[in-house]
């Protein structure tokens, strides 16, 4: 412990307040407890109130994207009222400020989406008509896609508001990420579990990351030990597909990248909103190769789609 900091320095990790967020956090305290030897009093967790958190009553991308969610905790990371930033790793702009970088992934939970209902045993068995609520453009685009007799209509919040919704009946079922269910203990909700063969999650979907200060060489050396080499392998293809193609909340993109032994396989997909057009890719290469597979599939789904597919997004 005394190689990383000193016995008296507490280490603050910033998070997001959702019960989802809140356990995200809680895992990487855990995990520096455990692997520094640090005694618990000496890791706080600070809650920091986000402007994607506040906004409910509009569409991400009408309001500002993925960075509502990471801005304030990066206000405070940057002018150091916190040495470590906790995040959902798709909530994460392929862009971050000027000093501030991903420093770690922790080891990748399973990142299919879970189907929840009431009244259907999956999507397939939804009743036509039926209506799903999603706030994910990517969701929304890949249901229309495989069901397009399906209404689809905003759903907002955390997962217990989500779910309080469609007690309350205003859909018939919803999708979230099956990772953040299992991390908060309710994969017992889980209907059905989306094979990512036909419903390609959200690129970096799973993974939990940890920002921090460019070259701050304490907290470097506080989460070298919980960087999961296999997860940051698979997210620095997942990244580099999203930057080419400029992803952001306005986008429907889906991608997944799998690591075997030496080897990394990539699959990628590029929607419009109403999902009548995608355009899919499936490439492969070795790990050491990982960010320019991405970076090769998101140039040549672009080149396949042409202009006119990605000016529909606008």
């Amino acid at each position: 412990m005394q190689t990383v900091m000193a016995a008296d320095e507490k280490i603050r990790i910033g998070t997001r307040g959702s019960p989802l967020a809140l356990a995200q956090a809680h895992e990487t305290r855990d995990r520096l407890i455990a692997a520094h030897a640090i005694a618990p009093e000496m890791i706080e967790v600070v809650v920091i109130s986000t402007a994607g958190d506040r906004i409910q009553d509009r569409p991400l991308a009408e309001v500002g994207g993925k960075g509502l969610f990471t801005l304030e905790l990066e206000e405070q990371l940057a002018d150091g009222r916190i040495d470590l930033a906790v995040h959902s790793s798709k909530d994460m702009p392929t862009v971050l400020p000027d000093g501030l970088a991903i420093t770690a992934f922790l080891e990748r939970e399973d990142p299919r989406d879970a189907f929840i209902s009431n009244k259907a045993k999956s999507l397939t068995d939804l009743p036509q008509g039926a209506v799903v609520g999603s706030s994910s453009l990517r969701r929304q685009a890949l249901i229309r896609k495989l069901r397009p007799d399906i209404s689809v209509v905003q759903f907002r919040g955390n997962v217990q508001t989500r779910l309080r919704k469609l007690s309350e009946g205003v859909a018939d079922a919803t999708l979230l990420a099956n990772a953040g269910l299992r991390r908060l203990g309710m994969a017992d909700i889980i209907t059905d579990l989306m094979d990512p063969d036909f419903f390609l999650p959200a690129p970096g979907q799973g993974a939990i990351c940890i920002e921090g200060r460019a070259g701050d060489v304490r907290t470097d050396a506080l989460v070298e030990p919980l960087n999961h080499d296999v997860t940051a392998t698979a997210l620095a293809c997942e990244r580099a597909f999203l930057a080419e193609l400029d992803g952001s909340c306005r986008t429907p993109i889906a991608g997944l990248a799998t690591v075997d032994g030496s080897g990394v396989a990539f699959r990628g997909m590029i929607l419009t909103p109403d999902g009548s057009e995608a355009h899919e890719i499936a490439l492969a290469g070795p790990v050491s190769d990982s960010a320019a597979l991405g970076r090769d599939a998101g140039r040549r789904l672009r080149r396949d789609a042409g202009d006119a597919f990605f000016s529909s997004w606008l």
